[in-house]
């Protein structure tokens, strides 16, 4: 029981910001049991408590509010003969605070009848008396237990100010009064006495005022309702453990709490006290983890990377996602006993990960960097906001949203969002020399406007993407080229080639061979920002090369003497570069390397996560690398802090062996992750994110998308490591392209699959149930309206 260390509302709810920890709901009593007064008083009918911080270190509050029902506060200033509801809500009335201190001999109970209970000492009144606050029903064992806790940890820090994490067994035992028991405080015989207030009894106030008699309507109609929510609310359930495949060997197996996430009341609720966590190699690069109880077995599941891991050292936690066979997502958190158990489980397990995702044993990797992959995988926002400036109130009366019909011969009444070939928006290249944004659906193009006020306007379509021989292709990959006047395309059925096209004409008037033999995998802008200016040259790089490629050129275009090749399959996948020309890249096997220019050796290598990297983008500066996981970014930070090479960028000078980049692994956390996945049955998969963009703007936030969510990364909370730096706007289909509009960070362009929006970030929620779950409103297949109120892009 006193292992459980640091619970905070991360963990376990979702507390105000001054709480460290919650029950939402319950009834506070006073209870006399030696008193000829009578054995208890109905303090608040309806109340929350929780544990809050004070100004002093080391000192802690238990609170006590009450909390009102709709119209039950106007009923109470009537009684009282108040002119306004607020005048009766004072902190005296309507909130009891109590030290937490070894004297109010704080403990918990559950009762054979399932009765949940709190008690403390009454210090300001006669012996014998104390609070008893009776938990609603709807909470659980585990956050009762919960709550105890961290009251014993906040009592220990009162008593020895010194932190939590320094006390012993022995010592947080001298706070455990459980063995005291707590008299029953006959809720149904007890007479509804405010004795705060001194408001008459419920049998006074039915006889003798009218407002009274509302005031118990109205609580009874809540208590009716309440009860109903809880008859159709249900507690997530573990799912039946999979069959244990048998061991080869065994990498670590460490004891601790299992606690599962809970749907409905958004915490993570304690399933077992004491667990066996086990990781073991079954197969050929194949590896298990199994979670076995006293009682049962828990859970077993694959390491694979759908894992999502997210270890936290401050609180001792390992955060992760279970798939059952079905596509259900389940969120499980292990909770260790101290560092040094969570160290050995972190070390067997990412060890099974990586040779998982690698196919190469972990013993044969550099330990420099196993450490740059432990790193990775470890939680660096896990603090607080609590001094952070608020969000951007969601305002939606302008959220940017915008939408017009593709086609030029649409009626004024009539707004047709599919095509009967099938092909949906899968591209998105935005503008930056010119207000232009592209879309490619099919072989088709559609081009948007900008406009002053941030909506989206049809311009034109481009109805035909065809080679200069006249054969229809879709482009698989585009690039906006040489002011914004022609667009650089691929074929897939041609590897050895691109294609220009003509934006003015809204032709392709060129084909460039490439190379006989060596293939153009993608495509990258020979500076951050070359699409602005008249350069013809770019960056291609095949599956082991890098190279420049030279329009003017004639026959091949590839420049030889600014070629990169290595013997190795070394799966490059992408490629990014700075403004003044450093490039970053990235390939399937999550590497990455960092060059000052074309054909020499990288100054920098960063060992490989596992996963693939699938999008890359750099900071103008070269600062900041962003690469794109399926289900995870990463985030590095590519100046260096000391050594020979201190205020120098990994671009341009070597990190030294032992002081690689610490990389800041931007995941979606593990309970958000299966929020998602019970709402939409889709797996996390994001499209290649990138930063904000413009030549005099700092970039300050990050964008990407998974099915139907856009999220948004914000990069000063990310630095200072912030709890839950994102947010998130809800579509209805699948996103399949995102970006920034070119100059601000404010407005997002959005691909659908038959819609192109422009949305205002302003309109993005922080990430709750009610936020994940909220259905989106948006248009459907066909919807009609007038011709001045079509603003944003169906396409």
């Amino acid at each position: 029981m006193f292992m459980l260390r640091n619970a905070t509302k991360y963990l376990f709810g979702n507390a105000s910001k001054e709480s460290i920890v919650e029950i939402a709901q319950g009834q506070l009593y006073l209870v006399r049991p030696l008193s000829p007064k009578g054995t208890s008083e109905l303090i608040y009918k309806d109340a929350a408590a929780s544990i809050r911080r004070t100004g002093q270190d080391f000192q802690y509050q238990l609170v006590v509010q009450r909390a009102y029902e709709e119209g039950e506060a106007e009923l109470l200033a009537e009684e009282e003969g108040e002119d306004e509801a607020g005048d009766v809500l004072d902190t005296d009335k309507d909130e009891k605070t109590f030290l937490l201190d070894q004297s109010l001999h704080f403990r918990s109970e559950i009762r054979d009848n399932g009765e949940k209970v709190f008690a403390w000492q009454d210090l300001s009144g006669d012996p014998g008396d104390l609070f008893e606050f009776i938990c609603d029903e709807s909470i659980k064992p585990g956050e009762v237990s919960t709550f105890e806790i961290v009251a014993i940890e906040c009592q220990f820090e009162r008593k020895y100010r010194k932190p939590k994490e320094t006390a012993t067994d022995k010592q947080l035992q001298q706070f455990n009064f459980t063995a005291q028991p707590i008299p029953a405080a006959s809720p149904l015989a007890s007479p509804t006495v405010k004795a705060i207030t001194g408001a008459p009894t419920k049998e006074q106030a039915n006889m003798d005022s009218p407002a009274a008699a509302a005031k118990e309507r109205v609580a009874t109609k809540k208590s009716e309702k309440q009860k109903a929510a809880r008859r159709e609310s249900t507690p997530t359930v573990a799912p039946p453990s999979a069959g244990i495949p048998a061991s080869r060997e065994i990498f670590v197996k460490e004891r601790a709490e299992l606690h599962l996430f809970d749907f409905d009341s958004g915490s993570f609720i304690l399933q077992d006290p004491s667990v066996v966590a086990t990781v073991s190699e079954t197969g050929t690069w194949q590896y298990w983890l199994q979670i076995t109880g006293s009682e049962k077995e828990w859970l077993g599941q694959r390491v694979v990377a759908d894992l999502n891991p997210v270890f936290n050292f401050e609180y001792l936690s390992f955060i992760f996602n279970h798939y059952t066979d079905d596509g259900s997502a389940y969120s499980w958190l292990l909770r260790f006993r101290d560092q040094a158990t969570e160290e050995r489980f972190q070390d067997g397990l990412m060890r099974a990960l990586w040779e998982q995702l690698n196919e190469t044993k972990w013993k044969k990797v550099d330990k420099d960097d196993q450490q740059y992959v432990l790193d990775a995988f470890q939680d660096l926002t896990m603090k607080d906001a609590g001094d952070e400036e608020e969000e951007e109130e969601e305002n939606p009366e302008d959220d940017g949203q915008t939408s017009e019909h593709y086609d030029s011969d649409e009626s004024a009444d009539d707004v047709v969002t599919r095509d009967d070939d099938g092909n949906v928006n899968s591209k998105l290249a935005v503008g930056y020399k010119h207000d232009r944004s592209f879309v490619v659906r099919g072989s088709k193009i559609g081009v948007f406007k900008h406009t002053p006020n941030n909506n989206l306007e049809f311009s034109t379509n481009i109805s035909k993407v065809e080679t200069p021989g006249g054969k229809l292709f879709s482009p698989d990959k585009v690039m906006l080229h040489s002011e914004d006047q022609n667009m650089i395309l691929q074929n897939r059925d041609n590897p050895n080639s691109l294609y220009r096209m003509d934006l003015e004409y809204g032709k392709v008037v060129d084909e460039w061979k490439v190379h006989d033999d060596i293939k153009v995998k993608s495509f990258a802008p020979d500076k951050k920002y070359a699409q602005m200016t008249g350069e013809q040259t770019f960056l291609g790089l095949s599956d082991n090369a890098l190279y420049r490629i030279d329009p003017r050129l004639s026959g091949n275009k590839l420049v030889d003497s600014e070629l990169k090749q290595y013997a190795g399959k070394n799966a490059f996948s992408n490629a990014a570069t700075t403004e003044q020309g450093y490039i970053a890249l990235a390939s399937e096997k999550g590497d990455i390397r960092m060059f000052d220019r074309l054909g020499l050796r990288a100054k920098t290598a960063l060992p490989a996560l596992g996963e693939p990297i699938i999008g890359l983008d750099v900071s103008a500066d070269g600062r900041w690398i962003l690469a794109t996981c399926r289900t995870y970014l990463m985030l590095i930070d590519a100046l260096q802090k000391d050594g020979k090479n201190e205020g120098k960028l990994g671009f341009e000078k070597s990190f030294a062996k032992d002081s690689k980049p610490q990389p800041r692994r931007l995941a979606l956390s593990p309970n958000h992750v299966a929020q998602f996945q019970h709402e939409t049955k889709l797996p996390i998969s994001f499209t290649p994110a990138r930063f904000n963009t413009g030549i005099d703007d700092k970039e300050t936030s990050i964008i990407t998308a998974s099915g139907p969510f856009i999220i948004t990364w914000n990069m000063k909370k990310v630095i200072a490591g912030r709890k839950d730096p994102y947010t998130i706007k809800r579509y209805e289909e699948e996103v399949k392209a995102d970006d920034f509009k070119y100059g601000s960070d404010k407005n997002v362009i959005v691909a659908l699959p038959n819609e192109v929006n422009m949305v205002a970030k302003q309109s993005f929620k922080k990430p709750t149930r009610e936020s994940i779950a909220a259905t989106p409103r948006q248009s459907g297949a066909r919807r009609r309206m007038p011709r001045d109120e079509i603003v944003n892009s169906p396409y």
